[in-house]
């Protein structure tokens, strides 16, 4: 049998930390620890009457605030999903949730999910600065790649994951059963040598000169991502 090759030593390297910080601050958005007595009955709220949000999601939706309150007191008690609710710094709505989960310290990856946006927060600075807060707090914890998944139906988190940096890798196949239905999943990553060109990316799309009078984009961040990404989702080409 031919000798094999074996990877890269990583030189320096040592395993992150979980995540444990209360919060993150950006320009346009708030990330705070979810807790049930401070965000259920206003995340409730920002979500009544857009049952579609859960669509995708293994839970959801919910018949009361009552009902709610009690989902979220048990998501707030786990480290693994680490969830966190997003608040507009501008008004100080709470306007969803989305969580670090599949955190292995050990190998350096950590992937971004349980994301539920109100309709106020989907296509705006602040669902886009939330999402860049969370890829910079594992990138500048040394954590090494950057995951996200989503059901492969689920066309609009697919168009999400390219626009915002992350290369895709493929479809799992029958990967798991949803509310009784099949779900084959969507990977996307990035990896910690794509983060400076990532972070120069957002950084330039999130500052305000990219805004004009009207508070469009002058510049999108697709194009901003485009050149960096290993690999293309095919379905985005047709």
């Amino acid at each position: 049998m031919a000798e094999g090759k074996l990877g890269n030593i990583l030189k320096n390297w040592k395993a992150p930390e979980a995540p444990s910080f209360t919060e993150l601050s950006g320009r346009y958005v708030r990330l705070v620890r979810l807790s049930a007595a401070d965000h259920a009955v206003h995340l409730f709220q920002s979500y009544d009457g857009h049952d579609h949000v859960w669509d995708y999601l293994p839970y959801g939706p919910f018949n009361s605030s009552a009902q709610y309150f009690r989902f979220v007191s048990e998501l707030a008690s786990q480290y693994d999903p680490y969830f966190l609710a997003i608040q507009n710094k501008q008004t100080g709505q709470y306007l969803g949730v989305q969580s670090y989960l599949r955190i292995e310290p050990n190998g350096g990856s950590i992937e971004l999910g349980h994301i539920c946006l109100s309709p106020p927060a989907q296509r705006t600075p602040i669902s886009t600065e939330a999402f860049f807060l969370m890829m910079k707090w594992a990138f500048e914890n040394v954590y090494r790649r950057f995951e996200w998944k989503c059901d492969a139906l689920n066309m609009q988190s697919r168009r999400a994951a390219q626009r915002l940096g992350l290369s895709y890798e493929g479809i799992f196949r029958q990967a798991t059963v949803v509310k009784g239905r099949n779900r084959d999943t969507a990977w996307f990553a990035a990896i910690d040598g794509e983060w400076p060109a990532l972070k120069e990316a957002f950084n330039a799309w999130l500052s305000p000169s990219n805004l004009d009078a009207n508070g469009q984009q002058k510049e999108s961040l697709r194009n901003l991502t485009r050149l960096i990404l290993a690999k293309s989702d095919p379905m985005q080409d047709r």
